[in-house]
């Protein structure tokens, strides 16, 4: 059976059942190298060393030839550290990888996906990663495969050490790209320019957990590009009341079906952003919220 050359990372924590169903969807994938970053269990909770072992335990399940590396943290690091830190020690150890979460639920073919833009774009500067979720609800505004954005979305992405080594996780240029305008070069709208000013000061002081807010601006500040496929190939699967982020489990990003891409990719004729397609995403998931603990709630249910 074909196995996956690409280097696959499993982040995972406490969730073993959506770990155990993503797990199998790479196990389907047999990756020839697999990477495994876990955070530690926090110690006000202790019903969660147990969750934290049982999670770490479908490892063991790993039946075909496979160098398995981890990165196991004995105490609790956080949302932020715990996944900027992991990502960090991957590309110490791998040029490029497939990166899932333990409840960003793949369709097969987004393996292939994956590592055939990972090659093609490896020594293009202007891509920072390729992204497998599609948020555009069956809108398509081109017959390629794949198109570009700004938005830089995480469940389910593959990219490069030349990538992430830009990344910016203390923050440090944000204060100037603010007050210099830097959002307005990225953004259209008033009211999505406002309401990222307002997550990203929050990202900043700490008040929001993120790595992947981080993340979209080092994107933003160094004019980085992100593919998207034109079709949805990751569902996430972990809205709910035991979630770390994505608590909201009537949101409409809960559990978007998959759908498969068909293959050999059709490349866009150009490089350039689809902006219909930004243009809903920053209408749909990217609004000005009045009130600092809905842009709390929102941005934990988006990274």
């Amino acid at each position: 059976m074909t196995q996956l050359t690409t280097p696959v990372v499993l982040l995972i924590f406490n969730r073993p059942n959506t770990t155990e169903r993503v797990f199998e969807t790479i196990r389907r994938a047999r990756p020839t190298r697999l990477l495994v970053v876990a955070d530690g269990p926090r110690i006000d909770n202790p019903e969660e060393e147990e969750l934290c072992r049982q999670t770490r335990s479908i490892l063991e399940r790993v039946d075909w030839p496979c160098q398995v590396d981890t990165n196991f943290s004995s105490v609790n690091l956080g949302c932020m550290r715990r996944v900027s830190s992991g990502i960090d020690w991957v590309f110490e150890n791998v040029e490029e990888a497939i990166i899932l979460e333990d409840d960003c639920l793949p369709h097969p073919s987004f393996f292939q996906f994956c590592t055939e833009l990972l090659a093609r774009y490896r020594n293009e500067p202007k891509v920072a990663q390729i992204g497998g979720v599609n948020l555009q609800f069956g809108r398509r505004s081109s017959a390629s495969s794949y198109y570009f954005s700004r938005y830089n979305h995480v469940w389910g992405w593959a990219t490069w050490r030349r990538a992430w080594k830009l990344n910016d996780n203390d923050m440090v240029d944000w204060p100037a790209f603010r007050d210099n305008n830097g959002l307005e070069q990225h953004l259209t709208k008033k009211k999505e320019i406002l309401y990222w000013k307002k997550v990203l000061d929050l990202v900043a002081s700490g008040d929001i957990d993120s790595w992947a807010c981080r993340w979209t601006l080092s994107c933003w500040r160094k004019n980085l590009v992100t593919v998207l496929p034109c079709v949805n190939l990751i569902s996430n699967i972990g809205f709910g009341s035991d979630a770390t982020h994505t608590t909201a489990v009537e949101s409409r990003f809960a559990s978007i079906p998959t759908e498969e891409i068909i293959f050999p990719l059709t490349a866009p004729d150009t490089m350039e952003l689809d902006k219909e397609a930004d243009e809903f995403t920053g209408r749909t998931m990217f609004r000005e919220q009045t009130l600092i603990d809905k842009i709390c709630s929102l941005i934990r249910g988006l990274f």
